[in-house]
């Protein structure tokens, strides 16, 4: 394999005309709500799933100048795609994590859509491709096979003359939702390593592309993000009528189920005098459904609603009483930092499925205004490529 070393050329000044973006895989929008507040601009965007792409125009409409090209990413063509663009966002299924073993070109499953994907970057040509693609996908995706898909990754990347960059950023940083993500940077001019990596950023466990001598990769210098939230779920809590809480009945089946241990936490809340909310999930344990309350003021991490064990419900407490019902629309909405996200005229499964499967507003904003932005605008310091064998 070889690396191409020819890079773009770098503006010595930031430039003044709006930057402007592809996003693949874009779900009901929330990236483009992230990139939008660092000031990029999305012009065309993918997605396979009908139920998101109404949801995607009930919000955002007919915008001019942005062109929505709906289905399998496998058939979208390198030609398909805007000129100019300095930027490609992909947020692949999270069940396409089986990279190795799969060949380019493949496409009409879950598990061929990151070379989907590659295929459109590579079809752009050298002189038409992005300057910079981000990759977002589960934490999961840096351990998958032994850390091999994630290399696999990196390699397709630096086969298209990108050097990559692997960082994992906590949606709990800026909301109230435990959401750890992992993402990809490539970049045509990739900036010079930092001296000492962050290691919030780069934790040990994602060091292992990094000292491999058959990826090319680069450690840009950011800033620290934010702490991670210790509270916060309780002021995002919808006010719902007494129709909206579980009945008696099925209230009561839910703390029958709770352990010992889940009981007690549950009955030390219940003895306060002030209300207490809290999120839970539904488990399978020793097969046997049993629900699991958090002990803290943070939601659990969103996914999608294709069954009860993957929605949360939310659990009010104090003052002697309990009550119990599923999370709302509104308050995944909140959690995922979209809490004026249109959900008029929405299933309510529609809207959970929607932003449990989504990338978190503010994470995408920071991530492009401390990274993306000021790597396109050839305000980090570059280095060049060097060509490497795989």
């Amino acid at each position: 394999m070889k690396i191409a070393t020819t890079l773009k050329s770098v503006p010595t000044e930031p430039e003044t005309s709006m930057l402007t973006a592809a996003e693949f895989f874009a779900g009901i929008g929330l990236v483009r709500l992230g990139l939008q507040e660092a000031g990029i601009s999305v012009v065309w965007s993918n997605d396979i799933e009908p139920a998101k792409q109404e949801m995607y125009e009930g919000h955002f409409g007919n915008t001019e100048g942005h062109v929505f090209k709906p289905g399998d990413v496998g058939k979208v063509k390198g030609s398909d795609m805007p000129s100019n663009l300095d930027l490609a966002w992909a947020s692949f299924p999270c069940t396409d994590l089986s990279l190795a073993g799969w060949r380019r070109g493949l496409s009409g499953s879950e598990s061929s859509t990151f070379w989907g994907f590659t295929k459109v970057l590579e079809e752009m040509g050298e002189d038409g491709r992005p300057a910079v693609v981000a990759l977002e996908n589960v934490v999961g995706f840096a351990t998958s096979h032994g850390g091999e898909d994630l290399a696999t990754a990196i390699r397709e990347l630096n086969r298209l003359g990108y050097s990559v960059d692997v960082l994992t950023l906590d949606a709990r940083r800026f909301v109230p939702q435990s959401r750890p993500r992992l993402f990809l940077v490539g970049a045509l001019n990739p900036p010079e390593d930092e001296p000492v990596p962050n290691s919030e950023l780069r934790p040990d466990w994602l060091q292992a592309p990094f000292g491999d001598p058959t990826l090319t990769t680069h450690r840009a210098a950011l800033p620290a993000p934010p702490p991670p939230k210790i509270e916060g779920f309780s002021k995002l809590v919808e006010a719902v009528g007494p129709d909206g809480w579980w009945d008696e009945k099925r209230r009561d089946a839910f703390l029958t189920s709770l352990s010992p241990v889940q009981a007690g936490r549950l009955e030390d809340l219940k003895a306060r005098k002030t209300v207490t909310y809290r999120t839970a999930y539904r488990r399978t344990r020793n097969g046997k459904p049993t629900w699991e309350i958090r002990p803290d003021d943070i939601s659990g991490c969103l996914r999608t609603a294709r069954g009860g064990s993957s929605k949360q419900a939310v659990v009010e407490v104090g003052g002697g009483a309990v009550r119990v019902r599923w999370m709302t629309p509104l308050e995944y909405a909140r959690l995922m930092g979209a809490g004026d996200y249109t959900l008029s005229n929405l299933r309510s499964n529609q809207a959970l499925f929607g932003f449990g499967d989504a990338v978190c507003v503010p994470v995408v904003a920071w991530l492009a205004e401390k990274y993306l932005v000021p790597l396109m605008n050839g305000e980090m310091k570059p280095r060049r490529l060097t060509a490497v064998a795989s």
